[in-house]
């Protein structure tokens, strides 16, 4: 997943320049600790192991939009059973098919500390050893490293909170059992632990700022990729659901949950991280937009000028099987995809007109029996409706897509609100799917998966700056950038501080969707009890006049009937209790 590429040979290890396959076939177990930290090639090895563990959101049917207002997925998956308000501590099954561990495997406790022990061993080590690196090289791949180890705590502190902050190697030989057994700390220990780690990364200028296609260390953290993730966690933890005298979760005597108290400067913390990236490095000076949003995941397009941290993806070897996942079931008449991606009408209807107005809005010009026509180009570039054309480079002709009820020419992916693979909202998604792949070959796409791009820091600077001080020239400069690349017209001005608010969530939820954003969005802004405690709608369209279709095609609106149960203590996973059992110290999470 980095430009490098590693290979042993008989007792000699030669870290050599090539694809991204490297990670393939190298047998470290045959490394002793003295060869392991002899060189700059072999430690890149051990590090070159951490890298391969970067989660590949690609392959697992099940994502976080699932347990979101946005997609209905199908009953099988976790999401079903967390949108009954199913989740359970007791259950260390962190598959997607039908577990209770709560959202996805993200919350997989042992494998994210197995991953960050060995960031932990990586920078013991080298530095022990430093004498046989370079200056250059111990600098820049310990902060590699550190970047590492902050991710991995990112991850699972937004799903659990407070996390017990490791940073010594285990050596159960070695280690009494007081510095085994790590208590928890608290949810402001762990902010502090990891912006304080990005902070000392960023300003010590070791990694580069950016990596283009064809760089050799492409895929490697970058001081954009730093200020990225910095920025984020202080926006998450400055948001509504943990900035606050009582945590969304709960009562929290035990402060994992939240800060327990309020502090406006929190905001103002995230706005200045956000406005440190866009002053140093967005603009156009290294990170800008990409001109065309419906491209932006495309293997040919990989770390354009909005990509800052990615994960690499090498066709075949190390691929993703993600256009096997969604996208319209049926394609000119044959079966290709598990329809697990279909959005709901919640968000269809979230995209404006073209005219940028909502289709709310008296004067917008929507009309509910033709509500397909006049809409936003993002709707068109990411959303498969009812008569939507259907083409990719794969394809070897046009489809188009049906999903009405139709007796006289039916279609194959008609609703029909049933448990088969065909989607019960009326619509599917195109949005990421690489054109180039047939979906249902396995894991042949190579097309990296995007965790950060520029619109995301131009979103956070936008909300954090508005929460801190309003709706300034810089919040609205931040938001019309991502609305221009739509085609859509300025926000109005003067708008309160209330209303860009809402603009910004807005904007958010569009551009944003089916990104594994919307999931963390209705959690720290709290409104996950709201939408999430009522039913989905799909579309049901279907003639007057059945028999003969001569009558006129009516749209309705109508309910999914699918679960939606969303409690108080889920807005955070519990902390597995097999990790409790191991460790006393280990407090659960309000409600568990």
């Amino acid at each position: 997943m980095i430009g490098v590429c590693n290979s042993l040979l008989l007792i000699c290890i030669c870290l050599t320049a090539c694809n991204k396959n490297f990670l393939e076939n190298t047998d470290k177990a045959k490394l002793t600790d003295e060869v392991q930290w002899s060189s700059e090639g072999n430690a890149d090895l051990f590090l070159n192991d951490i890298y391969s563990a970067l989660p590949n959101y690609w392959n697992q049917p099940e994502n976080l939009d699932n347990f979101t207002d946005d997609n209905d997925a199908g009953f099988y998956y976790t999401s079903y059973n967390w949108k009954q308000g199913i989740v359970s501590p007791a259950s260390n099954d962190y598959t997607v098919w039908g577990g209770i561990t709560g959202s996805g495997d993200l919350t997989n406790w042992t494998s994210t500390y197995t991953n960050i022990r060995k960031c932990n061993t990586f920078i013991t080590e080298v530095r022990k050893n430093a004498g046989n690196f370079s200056e250059e090289w111990l600098n820049k791949r310990v902060d590699e490293a550190r970047f590492i180890r902050a991710f991995f705590y990112s991850e699972l502190w937004m799903h659990i909170g407070g996390l017990p902050i490791i940073t010594t190697p285990a050596d159960r030989r070695t280690m009494d059992s007081t510095l085994i057994y790590s208590a928890r700390n608290t949810f402001e220990e762990t902010v502090n632990f990891i912006t304080t780690q990005l902070d000392s990364i960023a300003k010590g200028g070791h990694l580069a700022p950016k990596y283009n296609h064809g760089d050799a260390d492409a895929g490697r953290p970058t001081l954009g990729a730093t200020l990225a993730l910095k920025g984020w966690v202080e926006l998450y933890a400055a948001s509504p659901a943990f900035n606050a005298a009582q945590p969304a979760a709960g009562n929290d005597p035990n402060k994992v949950a939240g800060y327990n108290n309020y502090d406006a400067q929190r905001w103002a913390n995230a706005a200045a991280t956000f406005k440190q990236f866009i002053d140093q490095y967005g603009n156009g000076k290294v990170y800008e937009l990409f001109p065309d949003a419906a491209a932006l995941w495309y293997e040919a397009n990989e770390y354009n000028s909005e990509v800052v941290w990615d994960r690499q993806v090498v066709a075949v070897t190390m691929g993703s099987s993600f256009e096997q996942y969604g996208g319209p079931v049926w394609i000119n008449g044959a079966y290709y995809t598990w329809g697990n991606y279909c959005p709901t009408q919640e968000l269809v209807d979230q995209f404006n007109m073209s005219n940028g107005k909502p289709i709310t809005d008296p004067t917008s010009g929507y009309d509910p029996q033709h509500p397909y026509l006049n809409r936003e180009k993002r709707f068109y570039d990411w959303i498969v409706y009812d008569g939507a054309p259907y083409k990719m480079t794969w394809m070897d002709k046009p489809d188009t897509i049906f999903t009405r009820i139709d007796a006289v020419h039916p279609s194959k992916n008609q609703i029909d609100f049933g448990t088969d693979d065909v989607g019960n909202t009326g619509y599917y998604f195109k949005k990421r799917l690489n054109p180039l792949v047939r979906p249902g070959g396995g894991a042949v796409s190579g097309a990296n998966f995007i965790y950060y791009r520029y619109a995301e820091v131009l979103f956070g600077y936008a909300e954090a700056q508005n929460e801190a001080v309003g709706p300034d020239a810089t919040v609205y400069n931040a938001i019309n950038q991502v609305r221009k690349r739509s085609g859509l017209p300025d926000l109005a001005p003067g708008l309160s501080k209330a209303a860009m608010q809402a603009a910004i969530y807005h904007e958010r939820r569009v551009e944003l969707c089916f990104e594994n954003k919307r999931f963390y969005d209705i959690i720290r802004l709290k409104t996950a009890n709201t939408v999430m405690n009522v039913d989905k709608h799909a579309m049901k369209i279907s003639n007057t006049v059945p028999a003969n279709n001569s009558g006129v095609w009516k749209y309705e609106v109508v309910p999914l009937n699918h679960p939606h149960v969303f409690t108080q203590k889920m807005y955070l996973n519990p902390v597995p209790q097999d990790v409790i059992d191991r460790n006393a110290k280990v407090v659960q999470n309000p409600g568990y």
